[in-house]
C-alpha cells in the first residue's frame, strides 16, 4: 500500500472515530450515564492519538518508539478517566 492510501484510510478512521465520540458526548444530554460516555470518549481520544502518532508521525517505522508514546499516552489516558470518576463515587 502508498503513503498516500494509508494516510487517506488513516484520515478516514478519524473522521469515524471523530463521530463516534460525537455521539458519546451527545449522549450524555439524552440521559445516558456521563461516566461510560466520558470514558468512551477518553478511550477514543486515546485511539485516535495512537493512530496519528502511528500513520501521521511515522511511528509505525519505529516499533520502540512507539511502543513507549503508547505506553506514555495509556498512562495519561488512564489518569485522566481516575481524574473524571473521582467526583462520582
Amino acid at each position: 500500500m502508498t503513503r498516500p492510501d494509508i494516510l487517506t484510510r488513516a484520515w478516514l478512521t478519524l473522521i469515524v472515530l471523530s463521530g463516534v465520540s460525537t455521539l458519546a458526548a451527545a449522549a450524555i444530554t439524552a440521559g445516558y450515564d456521563a461516566r461510560i460516555a466520558g470514558a468512551i470518549v477518553l478511550f477514543l481520544a486515546l485511539m485516535k492519538a495512537r493512530l496519528i502518532l502511528s500513520r501521521y508521525l511515522g511511528l509505525a517505522d519505529a516499533p520502540s518508539w512507539r511502543r513507549g508514546f503508547n505506553l506514555s499516552l495509556t498512562l495519561f489516558m488512564l489518569g485522566a478517566l481516575g481524574l473524571y470518576l473521582i467526583p462520582s463515587f
